[in-house]
């Protein structure tokens, strides 16, 4: 449910290929089956025609979504200019990345690295700074087509040990294993059906702390099989995780989350208990005693269990816990507290609300770095424990930090920032001294300076102020002919904050303006920001696009036939709701991955997690928002739909094809026009995971789509 983004050309040499493209011929679409299920909510009968589209294993969807691909590869395949955009994004994708590293406290160092187009990025090692580091994990190597994914991997604290999970196809199921750091062996330890999980050793470094799912029964598709009843276990190494012991579980609440965290000292346990996608937790605390030999069976305390707000640690020192809490401040603060009275009476406030958003914070060199969003972009600061500001780091531009990684025993952090024009640099910031160095620097070839980011602020149908983001070349002229993309995604407390992507200097280069809207429901401004957009104010979202649409067009950046529309997840259920609620609007539409019918989202995978998000049909009230809004279900025969692209994956495990499949369906029947509705179906990729070949070529295929259906239909020129 949390984010995924030059060359100078000659205006007249540009414009020069731009002109209204029209499909070559009339598409022939697969025809899908209708059938007459109906399902009634409330006593409201809400036909079904292609609920039997969510049997992903019948051999007849099969073979209508073969068919539908073939009819999508070869309405791309003559689109001229899909193979430059393949090629320039490509050639601008192919520099190296870095991650911040995990630093332990002797100094070892361990990060990802991606040399430029390696489907899968590289874990490192380094003994210390400056040394010269080595692979340790290449999972390029573990499939040949990049299909099994290294989703994450977390060292021991003396470096001894890493455990890393493996995901299948990008599954969100994944497997964890261990590896001997120094040998490179892999260990026999195997630990399966983890899902939404961290990992946590203790500082024995003989086990570690992470949450799993039962056991699905047996040829029961991982696909839609809904995760309940997740539970926080203890591994050992060396034994079968038949053997585990079970720490926490929450009976009462099925679909909630446990996850349970080690503090960086190993004196403690923290266990968090959410409500799904909820931002309010629970918080309990377990005194693990000698670090060196951790009570794993140490009682566990409660400390906050209203699940009222947000309670995070960031660190402790002896019996004093800093806590990060939107209790009483829904924009976020910092207090101290003691585990022996953790009563929000006793508290004291270290750093209360503020102007911005806290979004992040870590204690290093025994201070404390708060990362605030000043309506979506980020000010980083430095205060001691009784909240005196010590230093505020100097960013580059407008942009976001992020990849924080400090600890309270060292005097050095590190950082990541990043721009729509500024590719992610690594910065490493001394606390003592205050001094700040490029820690990693890329090497992206294009020139940002013809370009520039700005940022507006516009008003939604209920009055509101909006942000906006619009990058676009300098002194760009309003004249309501650029070919414009306009993505939002507006959810889950979620904010959409600057960040770059290499398709995006491809679409400077073709004459495109860039806007970014920071909707209702996201948490540019705080939980109050969040609840005006969610369950029954989600419409909310939906107007906050559309008048970012007639803002672009009314201050002349672009047309409605020359603005496009780009969504993916909760973003594709918003641009699924703003082509339904607004056809005549967009001149282009992508919906990737999307939550498409709201009525029965809950029953598959993890959709439940959903539902303190959007409500759900079983309940009267919410159902009655929900259908309103729902796309699958306000799709009208006779109206004509922009042209549109529907991304999805036979393996995507989060939002399952099934909904992509029955819009996808739907929508064809029902178009009264010749614009083109296509879907895009993929394998061996998933909602979050993807190779980076695939990456590529669906990046390059949808904007290739939205580029030629706004007018682009040649290459820009080179000066």
């Amino acid at each position: 449910m949390k984010k995924a983004a030059l060359v100078l050309i000659g205006t007249a040499l540009l414009w020069a290929g731009f002109v209204c493209a029209q499909p070559a011929e009339k598409l022939v679409y697969p025809v899908a089956h209708r059938d007459n299920t109906v399902d009634v909510y409330f006593g409201t009968k809400v036909p079904a025609p292609y609920q039997w589209m969510e049997n992903l294993e019948s051999p007849a969807l099969h073979k209508w979504v073969d068919a539908e691909n073939a009819v999508t590869d070869a309405y791309l395949a003559k689109i001229p200019v899909r193979g430059w955009i393949s090629q320039r994004l490509t050639t601008l994708w192919n520099y190296a990345k870095e991650t911040t590293p995990d630093q332990l406290a002797n100094g070892m160092l361990f990060f990802r690295r991606n040399s430029g187009l390696q489907n899968q990025s590289v874990v490192y090692v380094q003994q210390a700074f400056g040394a010269e580091p080595r692979v340790l994990i290449d999972p390029n190597k573990l499939s040949p087509d990049g299909s099994i994914a290294l989703a994450f991997g977390v060292p021991s604290p003396d470096g001894k040990y890493y455990a890393y999970a493996l995901s299948q196809g990008g599954s969100d199921w994944e497997t964890v294993h261990v590896l001997d750091v120094a040998t490179g062996k892999e260990l026999p330890d195997e630990v399966r059906w983890v899902k939404f999980s961290g990992i946590s050793w203790t500082n024995d470094n003989r086990g570690f702390y992470y949450s799993r799912y039962p056991q699905p029964p047996s040829g029961e598709s991982r696909i839609n099989q809904k995760v309940v009843n997740q539970k926080l276990y203890y591994h050992k190494l060396g034994t079968p995780q038949s053997g585990d012991r079970l720490i926490y579980a929450v009976p009462a609440h099925p679909e909630w989350i446990v996850e349970g965290g080690v503090s960086e000292d190993g004196k403690y346990l923290f266990v968090f208990t959410v409500n799904g996608t909820s931002p309010n937790n629970q918080l309990l605390y377990a005194d693990l005693g000698n670090p060196a030999k951790p009570d794993i069976g140490a009682k566990l305390e409660p400390l906050y269990m209203k699940n009222d707000a947000a309670y995070a640690p960031v660190g402790h020192v002896g019996d004093t816990l800093y806590l990060q809490t939107t209790l009483d401040a829904p924009r976020g603060r910092i207090v101290a507290t003691q585990f022996s009275r953790p009563d929000p009476a006793h508290w004291r406030v270290v750093l209360p609300q503020a102007e911005g958003v806290l979004a992040n914070a870590a204690m290093t060199g025994g201070r404390i770095l708060a990362d605030y969003e000043i309506v979506a972009k980020s000010r980083l600061q430095l205060f001691d424990t009784g909240g005196k500001l010590l230093h505020t780091l100097e960013l580059p531009t407008l942009g976001t930090v992020g990849g924080i990684s400090a600890r309270n025993d060292t005097r050095t952090l590190y950082y990541a920032f990043t721009s729509y024009l500024y590719p992610t640099t690594l910065y490493r910031y001394d606390v003592a001294d205050g001094a700040t160095a490029v820690y990693f620097r890329p090497d992206v070839k294009f020139d940002p300076a013809p370009y520039e980011t700005r940022q507006v602020f516009y008003t939604s149908k209920d009055g509101t102020k909006v942000p906006m983001f619009i990058v676009a070349k300098k002194g760009v002229k309003l004249d309501g002919n650029h070919p414009t993309v306009l993505y939002g995604y507006g959810g889950f407390n979620i904010s959409i904050t600057p960040g770059f992507n290499p398709m995006l200097p491809v679409w400077l280069e073709m004459g495109g303006v860039y806007a970014v809207v920071n909707l209702r429901g996201g948490g540019e401004y705080g939980e109050a920001w969040h609840k005006a957009g969610m369950l029954g104010n989600k419409q909310n979202v939906f107007d906050d696009f559309a008048w970012a649409a007639k803002y672009l067009i009314k201050e002349g950046y672009t047309s409605s036939k020359h603005l496009g529309i780009q969504g993916y997840s909760n973003g594709g259920l918003l641009t699924g709701a703003s082509i339904t609620q607004h056809p005549e609007l967009f001149g282009a539409a992508y919906i990737g991955h999307g939550v498409l019918d709201m009525l029965r989202y809950q029953k598959f995978s993890g959709g439940a997690l959903w539902a303190p998000e959007y409500g759900t049909s079983n309940i009267k009230k919410d159902f009655e928002w929900l259908i309103k809004y729902s796309p699958l279900h306000n799709i009208h025969p006779g109206t004509c739909y922009p042209p549109t692209l529907i991304t999805t994956s036979w393996d995507d495990d989060r939002v399952v094809p099934s909904h992509e499949f029955k819009f996808a369906a739907a929508i064809q029947q029902a178009q009264s026009c010749d614009n083109p509705i296509l879907l895009r179906t993929t394998g061996s990729t998933s909602h979050v995971y993807m190779p980076t070949d695939k990456q590529i070529a669906q990046t390059a295929d949808v904007w290739a789509f939205e580029a030629y259906n706004l007018g682009i239909t040649t290459p820009p020129a080179k000066n």
